[in-house]
């Protein structure tokens, strides 16, 4: 009876833990994959079926185990739909730690809404997403789609890793063409990572890839894209906005864009192209006629998002933006354009990646590429270009938001690959100009003007727009060196015209300098401290960029209090190396008077992962010599 009950307690135990084993239990994960991660997915699978030049389909299989809330942003289970493409299927499983499923998740329960505010001739793009809120962590989340559109202009680059703190247990990438279409391919960063080509025909291409493990972003990493391993995919005769395309060579690209996509979008009502020539007047210098034009356009229309892969690239009527007063960068470059045609200035619209970190077109593979348009105005043998969503930009005025890549230029003619602007290292300017003083009870006073040139203008302008209290907070953080900070009055200058933005400020602080007995100390650097907080990194595995190098200059007169001479005065300073160049200088004055003069450069570029502790050494002693005190004695 004893054998029997053991038997069949055994037998019992066993059925049950054979139904509790759901299909994707956490426990079947690796521990080398749940390292670094808050996301582990277990299958990331795209099957791309291009049928033929007006119809392609993307089906798509993810599943995710998310660790933690930080990982919720890997799901990624939406899909973008319009007139030109539609969500055939759409749904998602949700599984608890053991694998077994929880909820079911129909296309009924996707949230489903416009994928652009504040515009209703956009209500046809729209995007469907899971909105769900887990019980408890981990879970996981079985994601599948269909997708069918007639636009094969953007096949979607296949990401085997997507980003940092995330494992792939397993990516696969399956495409099927016709072989009469032209399809074509660049792989990117493959040789650090685990992937097998398995398909590479004349009407097939496959990938597999398998555990790849989480890495942790580090500080000045190279973006994502310029790291991870992707595959970019085109087709020379593809279909877009209802026009079949071409793209063998940039010029046929671009004489087909502006002949096919662009044609008749330009066309203004009448009384709007009296009213421009009126404005612009006799004026005959096309760069100044464009100028007032420009001028125009920010004051009349606002900027709308419409979200990546929604709208494709034929910009709306420059007639229902010049009605509306909205529209997106397409729309607003291409009314722009309308505008200045009305006056006889000749423009092109640009395709580039938008973004503060650089990234250029791939030059080398002719296909519809970017998220992002601006105009070009041809001025002599160069270009001045045109950001025509902003409504705050001076003319001609790049920042960091295009500046510094390859872009292509669509000509009447065809396109062209030009680099925008280059703002060098030297331009991009501070220049600190000021004065304080410290009096016998180590309380601080003083004034500074602060103007930013260059790359710099670009972060500084914006503190204009900010509510007061936003302001004494940036200010704050900026000279957190300085406890007890108060700020006085504070004058802004935009000088749109030479790109110049100028910051007027008062400041005081009680207890700035340390009183000990009859010594007093206090930094001599009030003004422009760099913080040097540089990470050590341990075992770096990442490269490290500069994206944008700068100067800094300063010149400072200290009012030392009386009735106190200096017992230690800091030595003067200069470190030279591959990154820049630092320099300070303090110059003793009659009437217990300073000038403190300091120079910082610093060089844009790449570097290597060794490289790391020697560029976080140069900072380290930029900051310890910014920090240097200065110590006085009670006569």
């Amino acid at each position: 009876m004893k054998t029997l009950f053991f038997a069949l307690l055994f037998f019992f135990v066993t059925l049950l833990s054979s139904a509790q084993k759901g299909e994707y239990p956490v426990s079947k994960i690796s521990d080398s994959l749940k390292e670094n991660a808050n996301a582990i997915v277990r299958l990331d699978q795209m099957d791309i079926i291009i049928a033929s030049q007006r119809s392609m389909t993307l089906k798509t299989q993810r599943v995710v185990t998310v660790l933690n809330e930080k990982g919720l942003g890997d799901i990624n289970a939406y899909e973008h739909y319009d007139k030109t493409s539609g969500i055939k299927s759409i749904e998602a499983i949700v599984y608890d730690e053991l694998g077994n499923e929880i909820k079911k998740i129909k296309r009924k329960d996707f949230k489903d809404q416009s994928a652009v505010s504040g515009s209703t001739l956009f209500s046809d793009s729209r995007v469907v997403y899971l909105d769900y809120t887990p019980i408890s962590y981990p879970f996981t989340i079985a994601y599948t789609s269909e997708v069918e559109t007639s636009n094969t202009a953007f096949i979607p680059k296949w990401y085997f890793l997507s980003g940092y703190n995330v494992s792939i247990e397993k990516s696969i990438l399956n495409v099927s063409y016709p072989n009469n279409l032209g399809f074509k391919k660049k792989e990117f960063q493959f040789s650090d990572f685990n992937i097998k080509k398995t398909i590479d025909s004349d009407t097939k291409l496959s990938y597999v890839s398998v555990n790849l493990f989480a890495r942790k972003a580090e500080d000045y990493s190279p973006s994502e894209e310029d790291l991870f391993p992707k595959v970019m995919m085109g087709l020379e005769h593809f279909h877009l906005e209802g026009v079949d395309g071409t793209a063998t060579t940039w010029e046929a690209f671009g004489k087909w864009y502006s002949e096919k996509i662009l044609a008749g979008t330009t066309v203004l009502p009448e009384e709007t192209v009296t009213k421009i020539k009126a404005l612009v007047g006799d004026e005959k210098d096309p760069i100044k006629k464009a100028k007032i034009i420009y001028d125009y356009v920010q004051k009349k229309s606002r900027y709308v998002n419409i979200a990546i892969g929604i709208g494709g690239w034929k910009p709306m009527l420059a007639s229902d933006v010049d009605r509306l007063g909205y529209g997106d960068c397409k729309a607003l470059s291409n009314y722009t354009k309308a505008l200045l045609l009305a006056v006889d200035v000749p423009s092109y619209n640009t395709i580039l990646y938008g973004d503060r970190y650089k990234s250029s077109i791939q030059s080398d593979f002719v296909s519809m590429q970017g998220n992002h348009m601006i105009l070009a105005i041809p001025n002599g043998n160069n270009y001045t270009w045109l950001e025509c969503t902003s409504q705050d930009d001076p003319f001609g005025y790049q920042g960091t938001f295009t500046d510094d890549r390859d872009v292509l230029v669509v000509k009447p003619e065809g396109g062209v690959i030009v680099r925008t602007k280059v703002y060098e290292d030297p331009g991009n300017t501070q220049k600190d100009k000021g004065t304080y003083a410290i009096d016998e009870n180590g309380n601080f006073s003083g004034s500074i003007s602060v103007i930013s040139e260059g790359s710099q203008y670009s972060s500084k302008s914006q503190i204009e727009t900010l509510q007061p209290t936003e302001k004494e907070a940036h200010y704050k953080k900026y000279w957190d060196n300085i406890n007890n900070l108060k700020l006085g009055k504070i004058t802004f200058s935009n000088d749109k015209e030479n790109i110049r933005f100028t910051e007027d400020i008062q400041v005081s602080a009680i207890s700035y300098a340390t009183i000990s007995g009859n010594k007093m100390m206090f930094a001599i650097d009030a003004f422009n401290q760099s913080s040097g907080n540089v990470k050590r990194i341990r075992n770096r595995k990442n490269p490290f960029q500069i994206q944008r190098g700068y100067l800094d200059t300063d010149e400072i007169e200290i009012n030392l209090p009386l009735g106190f001479t200096i017992e230690f005065l800091p030595s003067n300073f200069e470190l030279k190396g591959k990154f820049g160049e630092y320099k300070t200088e303090i110059i003793k004055k009659e009437n217990n008077k300073l000038t403190y003069k300091r120079s910082m450069f610093l060089n844009k570029g790449k570097y290597s992962n060794k490289e790391y502790d020697e560029y976080r050494l140069f900072m380290e002693q930029v900051s310890r010599n910014d920090n240097a005190k200065i110590i006085l004695t009670k006569n």
